[in-house]
């Protein structure tokens, strides 16, 4: 199974599905993670061009921490991401096209952030584009129209879980790789006073109190038309 997970910026996928995305690792299916934005606005101190190099770096590491190697930067500035931009859309179709996804992992449409909404809407248009054949990018050929599965929202605030997956032996995996953001999450505990890893673990635990398990992620499907599949997707 071919597994693509797009997230806005560096850190949101080890947020919201990096337990899930190690149980896949684990089963045996090829995972390839992207981020539509480089977070180069994620810091009062650090200077943009300096902290879209380190965190673009930072997502290199996490993904390995969980076996994955294939990690796609689209580079788009904080704040900048537009899901009608056409060269935004051609960027995130190509990636579509060069994975050949039997599923994707997003964010919700309903996220708390301006930039996440629109990575949403980005990836259900672009991986809806792969499809036409005379829409050109630079990987040829088309793409099937992938289903789609959106992402527990921060906190899980507004969020209403369709399916659960369990987590629970790749719990600690998902805390490392997520403590690989150097530059949030030290910058968090340091001068907000947040412990930003206990706060993803409570809600890991949370949801999985909700399904019975030491710790789960939660997810809920896309249903348009053609995206629903008669077998389970989420391992």
């Amino acid at each position: 199974m071919n597994v693509l997970a797009i997230g806005c910026h560096p850190d949101d996928l080890e947020i919201a599905c990096f337990g899930t995305l190690a149980r896949y690792v684990a089963e045996g299916a090829k995972v390839t993670v992207a981020h539509v934005a480089n977070g180069d606005l994620g810091h009062a101190e650090i200077r943009p061009p300096e902290l879209r190099r380190i965190r673009h770096q930072e997502a290199i590491d996490a993904a390995s921490v969980i076996g994955v190697h294939d990690v796609a930067d689209l580079d788009a500035g904080d704040l900048q991401v537009n899901a009608k931009d056409p060269a935004q859309l051609k960027a995130v179709t190509d990636l579509v096209r060069r994975v050949q996804p039997d599923v994707i992992l997003t964010h919700d449409p309903a996220d708390y952030m301006q930039d996440h909404r629109e990575v949403s809407q980005l990836v259900f248009d672009a991986s809806f584009s792969a499809s036409v054949p005379f829409y050109a990018t630079p990987t040829p050929g088309t793409a099937g129209i992938a289903p789609l599965y959106y992402m527990d929202t921060l906190a899980g605030v507004g969020f209403l879980p369709e399916e659960y997956v369990d987590i629970t032996a790749f719990a600690d995996a998902k805390l490392v790789a997520l403590d690989r953001h150097v530059s949030q999450i030290a910058w968090m505990r340091e001068h907000d006073g947040i412990d930003f890893l206990e706060f993803v673990r409570t809600c890991s635990r949370f949801r999985g109190l909700q399904s019975g398990v030491g710790a789960a992620e939660a997810f809920r499907a896309c249903r348009t038309w053609p995206r629903q599949a008669t077998r389970r997707l989420l391992p």
